[in-house]
């Protein structure tokens, strides 16, 4: 597999994707407006609040120079993104990976694009040396959940019958 860093890869999904463009990249400085724009489209879309996509990309490009962020995007409009942070572990000396937001547009979903965008997710994150990565969906998000569950993540402690992980969040 290619590097992650500025060039493309294609991933394959349990279906192949149809005519969608299934490439993956690394986004750059320029990109901010397009990630700006999906991630205010993606807030819209599940009613949370947005500063608009303007003030969004604004805050993307500031944060692109940081050795701990990194997007991903599909597609050539692009039609999906993940955002990546990175931070120190505790409990080794590698890197842990945050998956915060994983997106794609609702007319190109179910062509392999989560799954391409979670697969290149995953290398960036190996390549970047992180031992570890989490995230967070909604209970009602049963797609994104079902794609997670497939791609070997789980929300239980100590295995398949232990109790279920909750992830709780607060502004301050």
């Amino acid at each position: 597999m290619t590097s992650p860093f500025g060039e493309l890869f294609s991933h394959s999904d349990d279906k192949p994707p149809s005519t969608a463009d299934s490439a993956v990249r690394r986004a750059g400085p320029a990109d901010a407006g397009a990630i700006g724009r999906l991630l205010h489209d993606f807030n819209e879309e599940f009613e949370e609040p947005s500063p608009g996509p303007q003030a969004v990309a604004d805050r993307v490009r500031a944060l692109m120079g940081s050795e701990d962020f990194a997007v991903l995007l599909v597609g050539s409009e692009p039609n999906g993104l993940a955002v990546l942070r990175f931070r120190p572990s505790i409990y080794s000396s590698a890197l842990e990976c945050n998956l915060a937001e994983l997106y794609v547009k609702p007319d190109h979903r179910g062509q392999g694009l989560g799954r391409a965008l979670l697969e290149a997710t995953m290398d960036l994150a190996r390549e970047r040396g992180a031992d570890f990565m989490d995230l967070g969906t909604s209970e009602d998000d049963v797609a994104a959940r079902a794609l997670y569950e497939r791609m070997g993540f789980v929300n239980r402690e100590r295995g398949p019958d232990g109790p279920v992980m909750y992830v709780y969040e607060r502004e301050l």
